[in-house]
C-alpha cells in the first residue's frame, strides 16, 4: 500500500480567475507530481481550526511542509521587522498544530522553504525575518533565475542522512528572503551554503525530520538528487507505517 502523504494547503488571497473566490487553498502541482512519481499518494489538507488540526493525523502517513508565506514573526515572540513579507496566520497557526501532532504520532516530516522554516518555529527556534539581519549573509538566495535551475551550493555534513541521499556538497536553487537564525533544540544543521546559511536540518534523535531551504520539488523531474530527497521521504512514511502496525499488533 502507498503511503499518504499530507500537503498542507497554501492560499492563494487575490481572486481566483475560475470562479472569483478569494482564499483559495490549494498545493503546488510540482510538490504533487515528486509525490506521486516517488510512490506516495498525496492528501491535500485546508486549512481549519488548529484545535482540530490533530484529526487529520489518521489520514496520513507523512506531511510535507511546503513554500509559501512568511511566518508570522510573533510566533518566536518578535515584532514585524520593516522588510516582513506578506504573511498569514491562520495557515501558520494550522501547520504549527499539524506538526506538532504529526511529530508526537511518529509520522515522516519534509520541509521545503518555508517549511524547514515553519519546523523550527514549531519546535523552538526562531528565524531571520530577512536576509539583511544576518551579517554573515552574502549571498544571492533569492534567485532570478529560473526557478528549475540551480544556483549556489551547500555543504553537507558527512555524518548526515542528508549526505547519503546528496552528497557532501550539492548545487541547488534558492528562492527566499528569510532562513533559520536560532536553530530549535531538537534540531541539527546538516547543510549550509558558503556564507553560513543555514540549508537544512534534521531530528538529532531520530530521522523522523528533513528539512531544506531549497526547493527540491521544481528541479524533481531532471535532478537526481532531488529525487532521492523524495525517495527517501516515502521510504520514511512507509518506515512509520510499519512502526504503527507493529505497535497496534
Amino acid at each position: 500500500m502507498k503511503p499518504r502523504i499530507a500537503l498542507p494547503a497554501d492560499t492563494f488571497t487575490e481572486a481566483t480567475n475560475i470562479i472569483n473566490q478569494r482564499n483559495a487553498e490549494f498545493a503546488p502541482y510540482q510538490a504533487i507530481q515528486a509525490i506521486t512519481k516517488s510512490g506516495g499518494i498525496p492528501i491535500i489538507l485546508p486549512t481549519i481550526d488548529p484545535a482540530d488540526a490533530p484529526a487529520y493525523i489518521d489520514l496520513f502517513d507523512g506531511v510535507l511542509m511546503l513554500g509559501g508565506f512568511d511566518v508570522d514573526p510573533t510566533f518566536y515572540n518578535e515584532e514585524p521587522h520593516y522588510d516582513l513579507g506578506e504573511t498569514y496566520r491562520k495557515r501558520d497557526l494550522f501547520e504549527i498544530a499539524l506538526l506538532k501532532a504529526a511529530i508526537k504520532s511518529d509520522k515522516a516530516v519534509m520541509g521545503i522553504c518555508r517549511g524547514i522554516q515553519v519546523i523550527n518555529v514549531a519546535l523552538g527556534g526562531t528565524l531571520y525575518q530577512d536576509m539583511s539581519e544576518n551579517p554573515k549573509a552574502k549571498l544571492k538566495h533569492s534567485q532570478l533565475a529560473p526557478g528549475n535551475l540551480p544556483t549556489h551550493h551547500v555543504n553537507v555534513e558527512s555524518d548526515s542522512l542528508l549526505s547519503t541521499l546528496i552528497g557532501k556538497r550539492s548545487y541547488v536553487n534558492s528562492r527566499h528572503h528569510q532562513s533559520i537564525h536560532e536553530l530549535a533544540p531538537s534540531l541539527h544543521t546538516v547543510a549550509t551554503a558558503d556564507d553560513g546559511v543555514i540549508e537544512a536540518v534534521e531530528s538529532k534523535q531520530n530521522s523522523q525530520i528533513l528539512g531544506v531551504q531549497w526547493h527540491p520539488e521544481n528541479m524533481y523531474k531532471h535532478n537526481k538528487e532531488s529525487q532521492a530527497l523524495f525517495a527517501n521521504f516515502i521510504k520514511r512514511s512507509n518506515e512509520a507505517v510499519a512502526r504503527k502496525q507493529f505497535r497496534t499488533a
